[in-house]
């Protein structure tokens, strides 16, 4: 039997599934690895972990696979030397050492003009400023460096023995010219970085080499689009993927590159070649649940809440700011502050739930009206994560965003998205539509309430005013 292998490397470890043509998932294998935070606001890897991670859990699928694609988390950065031997540990995509660094580089080019080039604006996460950082702070470790790759990418140099990163990755280092699909000269020069020492760039169905027993590996993607193709996201017009786990992820094709000025949402390549994507985060969507239930409802379970807040009317005077952890779309601000406002006492535990959940609904919505300034037409949402599995939930975002939420039959995210670019690479798949008509598959879609829709767009109305008033005040 033809099987095909997805291998996701996440910030707390790896994930490896093998599928059948037919989307099938036939086995599934899994190996965690620490965490270093040697000061507040590091976060660093061993990329080593990474490798022995992913080759034993590639083993323990247990099958002889076709093709391999890769997925992963964005943004870290791995500094080689010209042995390709790792010079210190990986700094990732949440670590937020580089505030210095993202001024300098919106300074260098100006802001404009970055976005304009990359679609974003410089922020923490991003992989160039980490660099700056490290030519400032770790001179000695800089002087060394002749290779820079990404997380995934470092797992496909110890697969393959090959140089490559897909466009997706590569978007989120800040230094490809996002429209164009290639490596920034512009920002390159202006932020003095060799262009050698950056690997090729791929289209995400591309053979970007083979393993020791010949086996093709796609060039892969980035965790966010490696999941949007795994829940059929591929072209504009098609259904947008939204994911409701810790954080909160819209993500739309685009016919072509277009920035949003304010870069309130961020700008990629997508994995389907010459596609590009627009992406909305809030911080805390599930994450705001999952805060609730622990800080005010110890002991309580999700069932039990949810059920209480059922028994309350849609917008019943109760608004939650849902920005608990700082927020990023829209407002691109880690100083922004959560609230309950409109308190009562008629409000009970299952009213501050329901605001919650209305909360994070609402906050999803900010993305979907940036994501239609650019002319997205968002007519069904793929929903996916931990708080997809709660129905008055699901009706709750439908209904405040208007649009029908399906669900996919296959829930296993990145690497599933993966998977399929690794059968594209083998020839198993025509190419990437191919693979989403034979292997993506809705098992249920949840409409809005119309009954709901008044209530929710006055609600919305007022949720907007939220943040400008909170920020008078804290």
């Amino acid at each position: 039997m033809t099987l095909l292998a997805g291998i996701d490397v996440g910030t707390t470890g790896v994930k490896a599934i093998a599928i059948t043509p037919e989307g099938d998932v036939v086995g599934r294998a899994q190996r965690s690895y620490p965490l270093s935070t040697p000061r507040p606001g590091w976060s660093e890897q061993d990329p080593e972990d990474w490798w022995r991670a992913s080759e034993v859990a590639l083993a323990e699928l247990g099958h002889e696979v076709a093709g391999i694609g890769l997925s992963g988390q964005m943004h870290g950065l791995v500094a080689l030397d010209a042995e390709d031997r790792v010079i210190r540990p990986a700094i990732l995509w949440n670590d937020q050492r580089t505030g210095a660094e993202c001024a300098e580089i919106e300074e260098r080019i100006g802001l404009a003009r970055l976005i304009e080039l990359t679609g974003n604006r410089a922020l923490p996460g991003f992989t160039a400023p980490k660099l700056l950082w490290l030519r400032r702070h770790e001179p000695e470790a800089y002087s060394q460096v002749q290779r820079v790759l990404l997380p995934k990418d470092y797992v496909r140099l110890r697969l393959t023995g090959r140089h490559a990163i897909d466009a997706t990755d590569a978007s989120g280092t800040l230094l490809l010219d996002v429209a164009a699909r290639r490596w920034s000269d512009d920002v390159l020069e202006a932020l003095e970085l060799p262009r050698e020492w950056l690997p090729e760039v791929l289209e995400s169905p591309e053979v970007s080499g083979t393993s020791a027993e010949g086996t093709p590996v796609a060039a892969g993607a980035g965790d966010q689009a490696a999941a949007a193709l795994g829940v059929g996201v591929v072209d504009a017009g098609g259904p947008a993927s939204l994911v409701l786990g810790t954080s909160g992820v819209v993500f739309a094709a685009l016919p072509a590159f277009r920035s949003d000025p304010e870069a309130r949402v961020h700008v990629f390549c997508h994995a389907v070649p010459e596609r590009w994507h627009a992406m909305g985060v809030m911080l805390s969507a599930a994450g705001s649940l999952q805060w609730f239930r622990d800080r005010l409802a110890p002991g309580a379970s999700f069932d039990e809440l949810v059920a209480e807040a059922a028994a309350w009317p849609p917008a019943a005077g109760l608004l939650f700011a849902p920005y608990l952890a700082g927020e990023r779309t829209p407002h691109a601000d880690p100083d922004a502050r959560g609230a309950f406002v409109g308190l009562e006492l008629r409000h009970d535990r299952g009213a501050l739930c329901r605001a919650v959940l209305e909360g994070v609904a609402y906050g999803l919505r900010d993305s979907f009206e940036l994501l239609r300034a650019l002319g997205v037409p968002l007519n069904v949402a793929r929903v996916s994560g931990g708080g997809a599995r709660g129905r008055l939930w699901l009706e709750i975002v439908g209904s405040v965003l208007g649009i029908p939420l399906e669900l996919s039959v296959v829930e296993e995210g990145s690497a599933f998205g993966a998977a399929l670019l690794g059968g594209v690479a083998a020839g198993v798949f025509a190419d990437v539509h191919d693979a989403v008509a034979r292997c993506v598959h809705v098992s249920d879609t949840v409409e809005p309430n119309v009954a709901w829709t008044e209530a929710y767009e006055e609600g919305y109305a007022r949720y907007r005013l939220l943040y400008p008033a909170i920020k008078e005040v804290v």
